[in-house]
């Protein structure tokens, strides 16, 4: 495989893994939102959230690798893992490389699951957010600099994530009317 189709699947990969992403940050919300599917419909979103994080798990693997072998920039392996140690582009490889150890937290709390307290679990992975906002700005500034449609999705993932984050603050509790009349009630 030439060094030109090594570079076209690492922007395509990246491209995929991103938009994956969004979607698997966005369904994370619809689970864990005050709104949240009930029954057969919540197993249904959960099922497409798991797929769809492994989906992203191996385009990711590509977009990293056929970075790196691409060999066209001096991206080594240790960048894989330690941010901002790439000789290339150090901050916007130190982005990518920080999403990808926040990938790594929660892939291994989402596996331990069952044995970590849920409310630590929820803490941790909240970092979700924070993992998905290096991403696009890794992909932003990175790697679409010569190609508008490529900035284009990324700047289309940041509106729709944008969109459910807005959904994810302001959706209240279906119950709120009661809580809000408990809590105007005198204890005595």
């Amino acid at each position: 495989m030439s060094g030109q189709a090594f570079w076209f699947l690492s922007r395509a990969t990246g491209v995929v893994s991103v938009v994956l992403l969004t979607v698997v940050v966005c369904l994370g919300m619809v689970t864990a939102g005050r709104r949240r599917p009930h029954g057969e419909s919540a197993t249904v979103v959960m099922g497409v959230h798991r797929w769809l994080s492994l989906g992203m798990l191996v385009f990711l693997a590509v977009h990293i690798v056929t970075a790196i072998v691409d060999g066209y920039v001096p991206i080594g392996w240790l960048a894989v893992v330690l941010p901002f140690s790439s000789p290339y582009q150090t901050l916007l490889v130190g982005l990518g490389t920080v999403a990808v150890d926040l990938l790594v937290v929660l892939m291994v709390t989402s596996y331990l699951r069952h044995r970590i307290p849920e409310r630590r679990w929820r803490i941790i992975h909240w970092t979700s957010y924070a993992m998905w906002l290096a991403a696009l700005a890794h992909g932003f500034a990175m790697g679409t600099s010569d190609q508008p449609g490529l900035r284009l999705t990324t700047i289309a993932c940041g509106t729709v994530g944008g969109l459910f984050v807005a959904w994810r603050l302001v959706a209240s509790h279906a119950d709120r009317e009661r809580r809000q009349e408990i809590n105007a009630q005198e204890w005595t």
